[in-house]
């Protein structure tokens, strides 16, 4: 099978002077024969860096939607006015209002002009392209993996906190392994990674995203760690809202080759 890569065009931290990071997560993926495009970072940001990498926007097959906070989805409508065919994927709670902690708005508001057409709302695995599978069924099998506290959203009832079953993530299967690619990871990276695990049985290769624990507590990241080495991924990659300084711990303590994943980085399965 060919190659694929997966080439970060947003993230929070950059190395190149070329290249814009942000608060916020972009993916590309290129199989061969798709693109698709993951997250949108929280601004058109992406389409500046996407340039600069000499990655053409207006060539994605598809885009794909983690969840529905502005620094994943802030980019999608500048995306969305260059490229003229990408259906657009996402669990239909993406589009409920979100908040903070502070109860700020921190969402996408819906636009029927350019998304009517497009939306393609996902409730099962649902693999879009061969080997690329989009995960929205995230059970909280290990319980104290999430990060389900202090972020909000308006269901029609009033603002509540946020349980994010609007999150989904990308499992990839190629040359007989699997890579697991989230976002934020709210509903918990050993959640995610157990649930596609359960789906496709297969060793894992890498698992890369943010993990949100940057100020989780002891027993989520204990809960993490163990997880991890249990499973004994061949890579991991994180990011995002990890955390440098966790990224730390989990450098230490991680038994599988860990790496910090920048914008500009480019993944090779």
């Amino acid at each position: 099978m060919s190659e694929i890569t997966i080439t970060t065009l947003i993230e929070n931290h950059v190395y190149d002077n070329g290249l814009i990071a942000e608060q916020g997560l972009s993916f590309l993926i290129d199989t061969g024969s798709a693109k698709i495009l993951f997250d949108t970072g929280q601004s058109g940001a992406l389409l500046h860096n996407a340039e600069k990498l000499g990655v053409d926007l207006t060539d994605v097959d598809s885009l794909v939607l983690s969840h529905g906070h502005h620094d994943h989805t802030g980019g999608v409508y500048p995306f969305l006015k260059i490229n003229h065919k990408a259906p657009v994927y996402c669990k239909k709670d993406a589009f409920l209002k979100k908040y903070n902690s502070r109860e700020k708005f921190s969402g996408i508001i819906y636009n029927q002009e350019l998304l009517d057409h497009r939306i393609r709302y996902v409730s099962s695995p649902t693999e879009i392209f061969p080997g690329i599978t989009l995960m929205p069924e995230i059970p909280l099998l290990f319980p104290d993996d999430h990060s389900i506290s202090k972020l909000k959203v308006d269901k029609g009832n009033g603002i509540e906190i946020d349980d994010f079953t609007d999150e989904l993530f990308i499992a990839i299967t190629h040359n007989e392994k699997l890579s697991i690619i989230s976002s934020c990871s709210h509903r918990g990276i050993s959640n995610i990674t157990e649930a596609a695990r359960k789906a496709f049985n297969l060793p894992v290769n890498l698992i890369l995203g943010g993990f949100h624990i940057k100020d989780c507590k002891a027993e989520q990241y204990t809960t993490i760690i163990n997880y991890l080495n249990h499973t004994a991924p061949e890579q991991v990659g994180v990011c995002h809202c990890t955390g440098v300084e966790k990224y730390a711990s989990l450098k230490s303590d991680c038994h599988s080759r860990l790496f910090y994943n920048f914008t500009g980085n480019v993944i090779t399965l």
